[in-house]
């Protein structure tokens, strides 16, 4: 056995612990490396594949890591509720901290008067993707609201052409694609204190909101002028597939909406598709005026775990554009820093889906990703499915709830 390094008995060593492997993983060694070389600490990362499970066993034996990548805002503030974590303003700079990453990300990481987790990169759900070429070809204009986007649909109808490609066929996940529209219109119909409280289950999904949300989502995919196959065509298709109905000669459809990873979809299915030429997107429009446009995603958020200064002086260096550009430069991702160099971004849609994250005034993660699993990603990806099949709302929402009383 060898003894302790100098650097560890002087506590100059950060324990971070995460999901990440492979491609991620990689990408994380760089961040650590450059943070050694910037500060002379050390950073050890433990990975592990159940995360919630390790991280509980190791603070309930007063053993918890400097630092962990946690699930998101809902485990944060389980997490700040127990004062278990540190209050990142107490070491950070708020007033640096709020220019360079924006009102979105504070508000997204704050508890009670704490500031709590730190979101170091984001996946964007909130989009539509669309040809700007068939759109001119047609007469199309982007709608910029959601009466423009009403108007937008029975436009393309009255020409014969079908708005939207939809599919939420996934396997075992089916119903997952459902999922993100409905939280997307949520956001936007009953606005984000309303989501949170959904997400929580501190309203029932009987709630008249909740309703509204599905029932706007229904106008569009239980309409065979809508949706190109109609609803079984929607059951039928795999999520990944669907979006190549765009690019048929005529169009079977004319918009898809889905997060930014579809791009790869895309690429895979029409090699020569230029992303940004010949196709593009536009934010999903805001429906009531007073909810504004919120962005639906997902991303990595860390919290502090040990007041350690090495612990606080890797939280610093995890906020800075430096740190992030290693991080999302690598991966695709999106960084929350808005003063990044746009040139890490591998081509012009992810800068402007960059541009567009840095000016959303709120940003949710996915609900169903924070919900209990036999909700989140049991019930809820069902219940679309018998929405979609026909099933009355009503009783999709009752069997919702019922889930949901037996697993919050």
């Amino acid at each position: 056995m060898l003894a302790p390094s100098a650097a560890l008995a002087q506590g100059n060593v950060v324990t971070v612990l995460g999901v990440w492997g492979g491609q991620e993983l990689e990408a994380f060694q760089k961040v650590m490396q450059a943070f050694t070389e910037k500060t002379g600490i050390e950073v050890q990362f433990e990975g592990t594949r159940d995360l919630p499970t390790v991280l509980e066993t190791r603070l309930q034996a007063g053993n918890p890591p400097d630092v962990a990548a946690i699930p998101g805002p809902g485990a944060m503030k389980q997490y700040a509720e127990r004062g278990a974590l540190v209050d990142l303003s107490k070491h950070l700079d708020m007033d640096v901290l709020a220019a360079d990453l924006g009102p979105a990300w504070i508000e997204l990481g704050s508890y009670g008067d704490g500031f709590y987790g730190l979101m170091i990169s984001a996946d964007v759900k909130s989009l539509v993707w669309y040809r700007p070429d068939q759109f001119a070809a047609k007469g199309y204009e982007v709608p910029a609201t959601w009466a423009e986007m009403e108007a937008l649909m029975d436009q393309m109808v009255a020409n014969g052409d079908t708005p939207w490609a939809i599919g939420v066929e996934s396997g075992a996940a089916s119903g997952w694609p459902a999922t993100d529209w409905i939280e997307d219109i949520m956001l936007r119909t009953a606005g984000p204190q309303v989501y949170d409280q959904w997400v929580a289950h501190e309203i029932p999904w009987t709630d008249p909101r909740v309703k509204e949300a599905f029932e706007v989502f229904g106008k569009i995919v239980r309409n065979s002028d809508y949706v190109y196959g109609g609803p079984a065509a929607v059951l039928s298709t795999n999520f990944g597939d669907s979006v190549s109905d765009l690019f048929t000669d005529p169009p079977r459809a004319f918009m898809h909406r889905q997060a930014s990873f579809i791009t790869s979809f895309i690429r895979d299915a029409n090699p020569d598709v230029v992303i940004g030429k010949d196709v593009n997107f536009f934010l999903f429009p805001p429906i009531k005026e007073e909810h504004g446009n919120p962005m639906l995603g997902a991303g990595d958020m860390l919290a502090q775990f040990n007041d350690s200064p090495a612990a606080a002086e890797f939280m610093k260096f995890m906020a800075t554009a430096d740190a992030q550009a290693i991080w999302v430069g690598e991966l695709g991702k999106l960084g929350t820093n808005a003063k990044i160099d746009p040139a890490v971004y591998p081509d012009d849609v992810t800068r402007a889906m960059a541009e567009a994250l840095a000016q959303a005034e709120i940003f949710r993660f996915d609900g169903s990703d924070s919900m209990p699993a036999a909700v989140g990603s049991g019930a809820f990806f069902e219940a679309p499915l018998m929405y979609i099949g026909g099933e009355d709302i009503d009783s999709v929402l009752e069997f919702l709830e019922h889930a949901a009383q037996e697993a919050y």
